[in-house]
């Protein structure tokens, strides 16, 4: 079985769902309390994990109880985390998540010490890094971290899929390594500088960002599905029609499961079809890690 390394972040989430979101200097009264383990990196890690990947989570917690608890989750999940590191200096870092009665959602992180996994633990976890096949990562650890771990998986000539988010400009030197990105349309728009609006709006964006040295671009677009370009080649994946009750990791769902279709030797079309597929089943429940289905659970679906 091929192995998956997922660098990123681990966060608790405390999620209040409410009729809507408020506005700037609003208080409203929201109805129920959820506190999730979350973040964007260890969301994808326990994704790969219940679709049956090999995985190891390389990653930065506090010294506190919240920490702590998510590595017993993760260790429970069957993800290896012998590289999940420990700031005595720093806090782990929490989410607060307000979601509406339509299902989104907006999120603001206090990183804690997600901020601090540094170039000095990637060369800790560097053995661990050159004996995956695929490298998994996403942007809330600081830039450098992420450039400095694929610059190990490139020279070992490893699959680096980046998932650009949060949103930000990236350098060229980064995505030059890269093998798949998979920006949603914000994002899209921030690498390529073409705003999508559309399928033709999409695949400019994605030939945009192609140029800038990554054959391969997923780009994600909600309920209108995803839009692939492999080389010169585009495909248009539809999304599965559900109802929406929470939208928080279903782009985490969506990177995980991919990673997994590619690790077992599918066609990035397939593989997407297998993302899309658990992204529409973790929209249907409330939370993060919760939300994630098991693989046995796409068949619902089909």
């Amino acid at each position: 079985m091929k192995k998956i390394i997922v660098i990123g972040s681990c966060n608790t989430d405390m999620v209040i769902k409410s009729d809507r979101l408020p506005v700037p200097g609003e208080t409203i009264l929201g109805g129920t309390f959820l506190m999730n383990p979350g973040g964007k990196g260890a969301n994808q890690a326990v994704t790969v994990a219940r679709m049956g990947g090999m995985v190891t989570f390389i990653a930065k917690t506090g010294n506190d109880i919240f920490g702590k608890q998510s590595v017993e989750l993760y260790h429970s999940e069957n993800i290896n985390t012998d590289f999940i590191f420990s700031d005595a200096n720093h806090p782990s870092g929490v989410a607060l998540i307000s979601v509406d009665a339509h299902g989104e959602n907006c999120i603001v992180v206090a990183s804690g010490a997600n901020a601090h996994l540094d170039i000095k633990d990637m060369d800790g976890a560097r053995t661990e890094i050159e004996s995956g096949d695929i490298l998994l990562m996403q942007l809330e650890i600081p830039i450098e971290t992420v450039d400095y771990a694929a610059n190990i998986a490139k020279e070992k000539g490893i699959k680096i899929i980046l998932n650009p988010a949060p949103a930000q400009s990236l350098p060229v030197s980064l995505i030059e390594k890269l093998y798949l990105i998979t920006p949603n349309k914000t994002e899209a728009e921030i690498l390529s500088g073409i705003k999508v609006t559309d399928i033709e709006s999409a695949k400019n964006a994605a030939i945009a960002i192609s140029e800038k040295g990554v054959e391969n671009v997923v780009i994600t677009l909600g309920t209108d599905g995803a839009l692939i370009k492999e080389g010169d080649t585009f495909h248009k994946v539809d999304s599965y029609k559900v109802e929406t009750v929470d939208t928080t990791a279903a782009g985490d769902t969506f990177n995980g499961a991919l990673c997994v279709g590619i690790a077992e030797g599918m066609s990035i079309l397939d593989s997407v079809k297998m993302a899309s597929k658990a992204s529409a089943l973790t929209v249907t429940r409330m939370g993060a890690q919760s939300s994630i289905p098991y693989r046995r659970e796409l068949t619902s679906l089909e």
